[in-house]
């Protein structure tokens, strides 16, 4: 199992760095060439949301990505330290009435329709959007 592990400022101009990145590590571990859209839109939508979530919430901590190459599968994780709000613990999150939740929902349900296999975890010490897609084993070469 190889891992990339990526840490940037919560700034929305490394948001594109971490996409060619995610490309570059997913073509690398044979995601197929048709999804590499998908993956640089979804690492787009969850980066951008993980650095809105730690602007709003005024953290200095860096976003960080993993991007993790398995026997059949490609993985990346985009983990934010901003404050979730937990099952009966309401006020716990970053966001108010103005629209944050909205906007953050919104991200979450582009990234739920370009990723099949997607797991979003919360609490109150950061969240985490788990992407997965399948990887093609290389050709084999007979000499």
């Amino acid at each position: 199992m190889a891992t990339v592990e990526l840490r940037f400022s919560a700034l929305p101009e490394h948001v594109r760095t971490a996409r060619l990145v995610a490309a570059a590590v997913a073509r690398r571990a044979g995601v197929d060439e048709a999804v590499l859209d998908e993956v640089r839109l979804a690492v787009g939508e969850a980066c951008s949301r993980a650095v809105g979530l730690h602007q709003i919430g005024g953290i200095s901590a860096p976003v960080k990505v993993l991007l993790i190459e398995e026997e059949k599968q490609f993985s990346i994780e985009v983990g934010d330290e901003a404050p979730h709000a937990v099952a009966g613990d309401a006020g716990a999150g970053p966001g108010d009435p103005d629209g944050e939740v909205d906007e953050d929902e919104m991200g979450l349900a582009v990234i739920s329709g370009l990723v099949d296999d997607v797991e979003v975890s919360a609490g109150q010490h950061g969240g985490l959007i788990k992407m997965t897609w399948p990887t093609t084993p290389p050709p084999t070469i007979l000499v």
